[in-house]
């Protein structure tokens, strides 16, 4: 009996044990669930929020957007996504198509005066077109040339085109276009990307015509100046009164920094020289290597007064090359074969000797051009003040007579020997001597000399048998003008001459002209 109850309680303290753990495990299960819902209605309520919150930042983006549009545009909100395309042209100017025209009329954007606009490159993320307001973006500003482009697309000049996309321009390119008001400009810095600029005459007056091609100006932008054939770039570093300004119908102060970088120019570079000190070189066949020197108020009342003289002189090696000297006054910065204004093409060593009487002569900047004839030819260059030895106006120059009262013409030589001893000299000079028999020489050599005096069959003058290759080449090869005439060295010269009246070039132009009607 006590067996049984003792099995019957065990059954039953059992029953109940399992009972419980049933009822706590259902418990669990119900206060797992009861926290699974509760995260999941959390999660739901932080979606909603995160959402409320992220539609209530974008209105507020778009009304400080409207708000600063407004500012930007005094008033006016004009903002398109347009496709970029490249045109030919100078300057910041842009063309848009004819619905913009209509849509900043309708805001009276043409009463405020001229039209500014703020161009931005727009990220395009896969087949999506948005703004990334995140990352830096390219941003310019311009001005506006006509419109006339096509609808959906706008035309960038050289000028926008390569600030915008300074390293690659992807295939479609889509631009925002948002008209922004500028102030006028009162101050600007720039840099040029190499030496060189500074070197131009009057170079900030070459930038001021550069710019007025220009409606806008941006930090960061780099500006093309181009003057003659070479090119520079300037970096835009820092502007007043804001990052952004106009500089239409403004007088904006300029200053023109020298570059970081120090790198040499691909272009003809202007070295100084310094009076009496010499510089070494090396040039290459068909180049130029360029130095230039200046004549101020002192040197130049000397040189009037002809008490001194400047030497322009070129040492230069023989052995495997030779060199030609050009020389021009500023603003010709850059003498070449067409266009100098002085110019030596002996063999070997050349002197320049410049003085009073040259009228092209004057105070100011002058460029030297030491040009590569042939080879490779190490040389140095100097340029000095020399006093003049020749006697003064006013003192008597003690001299000899060139005959004597008993002299008699030598039949051979032509000059006047003392009767005494003409016999002698006659005999001594037709057998040693012989005179040059071409019209206007008539100079007297040695036999064993006369081999190698050469008279050019062009222009009659007289040289070594060795000077006349280099003779021939320089003075009488033919040389092509860009326009297209082809002449002489001597025409050349005179033909490119800006102060150069020639028949020949009244005549180009009129055939020119008459092209172009």
């Amino acid at each position: 009996m006590d067996f049984e109850l003792r099995r019957a309680r065990e059954k039953l303290e059992k029953e109940q044990k399992e009972r419980k753990e049933r009822a706590k495990l259902r418990l669990d299960r119900e206060r797992k669930a009861k926290e699974e819902a509760r995260k999941q209605r959390e999660a739901i309520e932080a979606v909603h929020r995160s959402r409320r919150l992220d539609a209530i930042q974008a209105q507020l983006k778009v009304d400080e957007q409207i708000q600063e549009n407004l500012l930007a545009g005094r008033g006016i909100v004009f903002s398109r996504i347009l496709e970029a395309v490249s045109f030919q042209g100078s300057g910041d100017k842009i063309k848009l198509p004819p619905s913009c025209f209509t849509g900043l009329s309708d805001q009276g954007a043409f009463d405020k005066g001229p039209l500014y606009f703020q161009l931005s490159v727009v990220h395009q993320e896969g087949s999506s077109e948005m703004i990334d307001t995140d990352s830096k973006q390219s941003t310019t500003h311009s001005g506006v040339l006509e419109f006339t482009a096509e609808e959906g697309s706008v035309g960038l000049p050289p000028h926008v085109w390569s600030n915008l996309f300074p390293i690659d321009s992807p295939k479609a390119p889509l631009i925002e276009v948002q008209y922004v008001w500028l102030p006028k400009g009162t101050y600007a810095k720039l840099q040029p990307d190499v030496v060189g600029f500074s070197d131009l005459p009057n170079h900030k007056a070459v930038l001021e015509t550069s710019l007025r091609q220009h409606a806008t100006l941006s930090e960061g932008d780099v500006i093309t100046v181009n003057h003659g054939i070479l090119t520079y770039k300037l970096q835009v570093l820092e502007l007043r009164p804001s990052s952004s300004v106009s500089v239409l119908e403004t007088d904006i102060e300029v200053d023109v920094v020298g570059p970081d970088s120090g790198l040499e120019s691909s272009q003809p570079v202007l070295k100084p020289l310094i009076f009496g000190k010499a510089e070494s070189g090396m040039v290459e066949e068909g180049n130029y290597n360029y130095f230039k020197f200046s004549i101020d108020n002192d040197i130049w009342d000397r040189i009037a007064a002809e008490d001194v003289r400047v030497e322009v002189r070129i040492e230069a090696e023989t052995n495997n090359g030779d060199t030609d000297l050009y020389m021009s006054k500023h603003p010709l910065m850059f003498p070449t074969r067409h266009q100098h204004e002085w110019s030596s093409h002996d063999i070997g060593s050349k002197v320049l000797i410049l003085g009073s009487k040259d009228k092209n002569l004057g105070m100011g900047a002058y460029s030297i051009g030491v040009h590569g004839f042939k080879g490779t030819t190490k040389y140095n260059v100097a340029v000095s003040v020399q006093e003049n030895r020749n006697h003064k106006v006013g003192q008597q120059a003690g001299s000899s007579s060139s005959m004597d009262i008993d002299a008699v013409e030598c039949r051979n030589c032509k000059h006047f020997i003392p009767s005494r001893s003409i016999a002698l000299h006659e005999a001594f000079c037709s057998r040693h001597n012989i005179v040059c028999s071409h019209p206007g020489c008539g100079i007297v050599l040695r036999i064993e000399e006369s081999k190698n005096h050469l008279h050019c069959e062009k222009c009659g003058q007289a040289f070594q048998q060795g000077e006349m290759e280099k003779h021939m080449k320089v003075f009488h090869e033919p040389l092509q003008c860009p326009c297209g005439v082809v002449l002489e060295k001597e025409q050349m010269v005179s033909y490119t001459n800006p102060a150069s009246s020639s028949l020949l070039k009244i005549l180009r132009w009129f055939i020119l002209l008459s092209d172009l009607v």
